[in-house]
């Protein structure tokens, strides 16, 4: 009997070990440079289901995880605003995605996003990875966190993944913005001067 609990307990430790380890590696893993990006189809604010095979002029995308509640999402909102701006009609649109679970952070729930686009006037959709399936897929760790899509042959290839810029308390104050070298160079055909940095923000809460 005694011998049965003590495989019993080992089993349930093993069993916990191995869905840490799941978790561990799902928290790890995810696009790398170079990697091709799979397609989604989410939900925007106005209804629609978005995906990014609807932009059948762009050059690539600038895949932004945020969200509402983050104090560095909100910090970068209207420099977000900017890139979308910037780059749209040059064929990189910003695409926001919100991937914390709104049961965990109500105001990131599908109305407050509405309320908040609204508000801030943006001009890109901002999507709800409901479910959370895209932001594990991608290795999205942050709000905000940047992944710059290029178009090509093979599919969507990941040429940057990281911050927007080095200085999210002071847009003023900013001396490096890699999401801007990273499209600019890709625009002009040439290689990303920095592909990966340390995205800055919040946990994305499950």
């Amino acid at each position: 009997m005694k011998t049965v609990k003590v495989l019993s307990s080992l089993l349930l430790v093993f069993v916990i070990g191995a869905l840490s380890i799941s978790a561990d590696k799902l928290a790890v893993d995810g696009y790398d440079i170079g990697d091709i990006a799979t397609d989604f189809k989410l939900k925007n604010i106005d209804g629609k289901m978005v995906s990014l095979a609807d932009y059948k002029n762009a050059k690539g995308y600038i895949v932004i995880f945020t969200c509402n509640t983050c104090p560095y999402a909100v910090a970068y909102e209207d420099r977000i605003i900017a890139l979308d701006k910037k780059y749209k009609e040059k064929g990189y649109p910003v695409i926001a995605i919100m991937p914390n679970n709104p049961k965990s952070k109500p105001g990131d729930a599908y109305e407050a996003m509405q309320k908040r686009a609204k508000v801030k006037g943006f001009t890109f959709p901002y999507l709800m990875d409901e479910g959370q399936k895209i932001y594990p897929q991608y290795g999205a760790k942050k709000t905000p966190h940047v992944y710059i899509l290029e178009k090509t042959k093979k599919g969507n290839e990941v040429k940057y993944i990281g911050a927007i810029d080095d200085n999210y308390q002071d847009a003023d104050a900013v001396e490096v913005r890699y999401a801007e070298d990273a499209v600019d160079a890709l625009l002009e055909g040439k290689e990303v001067p920095e592909t990966k940095t340390r995205a800055i923000g919040c946990s994305i809460k499950i």
